[in-house]
């Protein structure tokens, strides 16, 4: 499995120089609990730089009341974020995920754009569908089997 076919491919993204109202703004507007940070690269795409989180809204400058009109985002983002390319294993990912402490990660294509973000929520979707579908297996094994034993015992 590979990160591409379960991360989400829309993009809430902020640059490191826009207020932190703004990315609260974004967070609001899109439904989501973060944005991805980024910088303009040379070739024209946009390259993460760092992730800022509702958390880190509220921890960083909410609970230290600290004036929202003086903080940028780059005051506030978590710099140097884990990344993964659409095609990198999912197992892989979640264990760098892990050992960094992140539950959110940018997913970038061969040539470093943004194509999507990777979170601990998509994954944990999966494996509800997933086991969903084993239960519905084990059920329909056992009426199947219950089938069979009224045949025989009919017979």
């Amino acid at each position: 499995m590979t990160v591409g076919a379960f991360c989400s491919r829309i993009v809430v993204f902020v640059g490191q120089d826009d207020s932190i109202v703004e990315a609260a703004k974004l967070m609001r507007e899109h439904h989501t609990g973060s944005v991805v940070v980024v910088e303009n690269a040379q070739h024209g795409a946009f390259e993460p730089v760092g992730m800022v989180t509702d958390r880190d809204l509220v921890v960083e400058v909410l609970a230290e009341e600290v004036d929202v009109d003086s903080v940028a985002v780059k005051d506030v983002m978590s710099p140097d974020p884990v990344i993964a390319g659409e095609n990198d294993s999912l197992s892989d990912t979640l264990k760098r995920m892990r050992a960094r402490g992140v539950r959110r990660v940018p997913v970038i294509n061969t040539e470093g754009e943004i194509v999507g973000v990777l979170s601990v929520d998509d994954v944990i979707s999966l494996l509800a569908s997933e086991l969903n579908d084993i239960d519905s297996l084990i059920l329909h094994e056992q009426e199947r089997e219950r089938e069979l034993r009224v045949e025989f015992s009919e017979a």
